[in-house]
């Protein structure tokens, strides 16, 4: 077991903290440096005919457009009330059915950042109500052809990739 013995705040952000900390175990003393996240929430939105809602939207860190399934940071609320808030805000749709199908860490060597995977069903139309740092547009696609945006590398988001194996391992090929 690995023991802190010194935590020091190197970075206060908007979206994340960053701690150095001194930790020692099993003989030795080593720094870590941790991204400090509240966490986040992914969302595979379902209509009813099968096929699932999801955004292009562009990401600065990636320098790119990418697509993916609605998600975002988790605020002074619950998961489940994130991915409803963040559900409407990006892809303009309310669900009257909300289901987790997991929750797992996306980088759990350096970052405490838990993400909470939803399903969404029984959806109904909204106008989105994307917050100004955003470019989002919103289209809807069949399952098979999701994976097909997998494997040409069409989709390359880490968490929507793991979101949708998620969906399709739980409920099927719709």
């Amino acid at each position: 077991m690995f023991r802190t013995t010194k935590s020091e705040t190197v970075y206060r952000g908007i979206l994340f903290d960053v701690l150095r900390e001194e930790v020692e175990g099993r003989g030795s003393r080593f720094v870590r440096e941790l991204v400090v996240h509240p966490g986040a929430v992914a969302v595979v939105p379902v209509l009813d005919d099968g096929r699932l809602v999801l955004v292009k939207q562009y990401r600065h860190a990636a320098g790119e457009w990418l697509v993916e399934v609605p998600a975002g940071t988790i605020e002074d609320e619950s998961p489940e009330e994130c991915a409803r808030r963040e559900l409407e805000e990006e892809a303009g749709y309310r669900a009257d059915e909300l289901k987790k199908l997991a929750e797992f860490y996306l980088a759990p060597g350096y970052s405490t950042e838990l993400l909470h995977v939803f399903t969404a069903w029984k959806l109904k139309r909204t106008s989105s109500r994307m917050v100004e740092d955003e470019q989002i547009s919103v289209f809807e696609v069949g399952l098979a052809e999701v994976f097909e945006m997998v494997l040409s590398g069409r989709i390359r988001d880490a968490k929507t990739i793991a979101s949708l194996l998620l969906f399709k391992q739980v409920y099927g090929t719709g």
